[in-house]
């Protein structure tokens, strides 16, 4: 249905729903940063996944509670621009980029990523279904992360972030030169609500990496 066409009720609907989504990423943040386990899980929807054969927010606030203790100090996350699109009246995914600090004993950690977002309206709210970190760097404040492998932690060997694998421009980007002499073609426009997906070239739906 085109967006002219649409009733007063599913344009009001899809307002709310945005505002709604858009506060979720913000109630993730603070409730993570501020420890609130049971505020932070109860954003996920009710089976959220955890790992490869564990289900329920119970599973999830353990995992949390673990990573949490074992590898910060302190946490502050914060949010930059948030993309949504929707592909029924209670599904959307999104793309909201965070950049982060944290304290990890004698280090101060910076981190630039971004999360690629499943979210899933049920029984009249809104959810996280699934949140995906990309990470471009982490490293101690005092020395930025020039060069490969970028992720880099106290007491672990550096490793590749997932920053630009979403999206095959990256790669397209460094495997050609245009040629100077003639104007580049240009695609055009994404439609309504595909701007990602015309992003991502059709890529499969990314996965959670467990290490």
């Amino acid at each position: 249905m085109s967006g002219a066409a649409k009733s007063l009720e599913e344009r009001i609907d899809r307002l709310e729903s945005l505002d709604a989504i858009r506060q979720l990423a913000g109630k993730y943040a603070l409730s993570l940063d501020m420890r609130d386990m049971d505020a932070h899980v109860n954003l996920f929807a009710p089976d959220i996944r955890v790992g490869r054969d564990k289900v329920g927010r119970e599973h999830f606030k353990a995992w949390q509670d673990s990573t949490l203790r074992d590898q910060f100090t302190g946490t502050s996350h914060h949010l930059g621009q948030h993309i949504i699109e929707f592909s029924d009246v209670d599904h959307a995914t999104g793309v909201v980029y965070s950049k982060n600090e944290h304290e990890c004993g004698p280090e101060w950690v910076i981190m630039q990523m971004l999360y690629w977002d499943d979210y899933e309206r049920i029984d009249g709210t809104w959810y996280f279904r699934r949140r995906l970190p990309c990470y471009w760097y982490a490293t101690d404040l005092n020395r930025p992360p020039i060069g490969d492998m970028k992720m880099r932690w106290p007491g672990r060997e550096p490793y590749w972030g997932s920053f630009h694998e979403l999206f095959p421009s990256w790669r397209e980007f460094w495997a050609q030169r245009p040629d100077k002499d003639s104007l580049p073609q240009v695609a055009p426009p994404a439609p309504l609500e595909q701007f990602l997906k015309t992003m991502r070239r059709g890529t499969p739906a990314p996965k959670m990496r467990v290490r």
